[in-house]
């Protein structure tokens, strides 16, 4: 019996693409460029292929998926969010969509805590500061920033990477406070101090994370309005999604001295980030690194694979359905 075809839209784990090769006839995308969603659609016809197993930022939006030939029954994407293929115009063609959540919890939260670490101890201009050979020794003022012990961390989205981040930022001896949907269960919280609105948690808080899914409904969360309901000094860091994060109002905060820091690691329209980020000095920037482990990268790319398996190797529902 023939191997079904996928197509895959980017360069993926090379543990990812042998098991992908082993099973699957392939159509890979050796020059690893972000693919139109004409290429998409192009290859995925030519090739014949029965599933697409693409990437965050791909761009399957509802006139993509439209055109896609009646040979593809699953997209299988990797990554958690969603937000980059059109769920309701997918469902409209009968193609399944799966994701990869419970794999990067871990990698998200430590990459959370180093944008923590690095904007309170300066850590991006101490290295830009060495690297371009201007430190001329140590002094007593030199680059001051903030310890973490006794500091209150406002956790903003207390989900699985949430919980992961809570329990890394105990050992640094902070205060947890959270804002979620719905509060969680004392063996959940561990301690962690729940607050019902938005106002109270902001004002009360030294470090604010972010880990809230995009779209409309969180489109700018952090705003002039709620940026100014931070108190004076306030550190802000976001892993989630970019598009909860007003960019204009966040430099104006960093230039103005309100924020002492910020850490980004995910931005609206990136590659394409806010001129302003450029020019920031207090303000640690990262290029989406949330689940660049090896370890993680491996189990994102197998959980596509599985979920590829269980639709057209096995005729079975998909193991991790999205939306």
């Amino acid at each position: 019996m023939s191997k079904p075809v996928i197509l895959l839209t980017r360069r993926f784990p090379d543990a990812v693409e042998a098991r992908a090769q082993r099973d699957y006839v392939t159509i890979p995308n050796p020059a690893d460029t972000p693919m139109t969603g004409r290429e998409i659609v192009a290859a995925a016809a030519d090739g014949g292929a029965a599933g697409i197993l693409c990437a965050a930022g791909d761009a399957l939006d509802a006139g993509t998926i439209a055109r896609l030939p009646e040979s593809v029954r699953i997209i299988a994407t990797f990554s958690v969010g969603t937000d980059h293929i059109d769920l309701p115009a997918a469902a409209a063609r009968g193609i399944l969509v799966t994701n990869t959540p419970d794999v990067l919890s871990v990698a998200t939260a430590e990459i959370a805590m180093l944008l923590i670490l690095t904007a309170a101890r300066r850590g991006g201009e101490a290295e830009r500061m060495v690297r371009a050979r201007e430190w001329t020794g140590w002094a007593p003022t030199q680059l001051m920033g903030v310890t973490l012990e006794g500091k209150k961390l406002g956790i903003l989205g207390m989900g699985r990477i949430g919980q992961a981040l809570a329990r890394m930022a105990r050992g640094f001896g902070m205060e947890i406070h959270y804002r979620n949907r719905n509060r969680l269960s004392p063996a959940e919280e561990q301690g962690a101090i729940h607050h019902a609105d938005d106002a109270g948690f902001l004002a009360g808080i030294d470090v604010l994370s972010m880990h809230i899914p995009g779209g409309a409904a969180t489109r700018n969360w952090l705003n002039a309005e709620r940026i100014a309901t931070l108190r004076k000094g306030a550190i802000v860091v976001n892993t989630g999604r970019g598009t909860t994060v007003d960019d204009a109002a966040l430099c104006a905060a960093l230039v103005s001295g309100h924020l002492r820091a910020a850490g980004l690691d995910v931005f609206a329209g990136e590659p394409n980030i806010h001129e302003g980020y450029h020019t920031t000095p207090n303000l640690v920037l990262l290029p989406h690194l949330g689940s660049a482990t090896v370890e993680t990268r491996d189990a994102m790319g197998f959980r596509c694979l599985d979920n590829l398996d269980a639709v057209l190797l096995r005729n079975e529902a998909p193991l991790h359905p999205a939306g």
